[in-house]
């Protein structure tokens, strides 16, 4: 399985996760662990996804992700799970 952690920080508005969603669907993107936190009227969501199927190639999806964020205001990242394993790596 190939995992992806994405991020969404931003203020709050109606709807964020609903799109955040509905593109993953729309790649074949699975998402397997959420949170999401408001504070103070900012946005925090944080997700695992299982990128094994998507239709489309990992620095595409950030991409386009990253045009989502920008149509509703906030601010997404997508990257590979492997980033976060090497980092912490001792």
């Amino acid at each position: 399985m190939k995992k992806c952690i994405i991020t969404v920080v931003g203020k709050d508005t109606v709807g964020i996760i609903a799109r955040v969603c509905t593109y993953l669907a729309g790649t074949n993107i699975n998402v397997l662990d959420i949170s999401q936190t408001i504070v103070n009227g900012y946005f925090n969501m944080m997700a695992v996804v299982d990128v094994t199927n998507a239709t489309k190639e990992i620095a595409a999806v950030s991409k386009e992700l990253e045009e989502v964020g920008l149509g509703i205001g906030v601010t997404i990242h997508c990257q590979r799970e492997e980033i976060f394993e090497k980092m912490h790596r001792l």
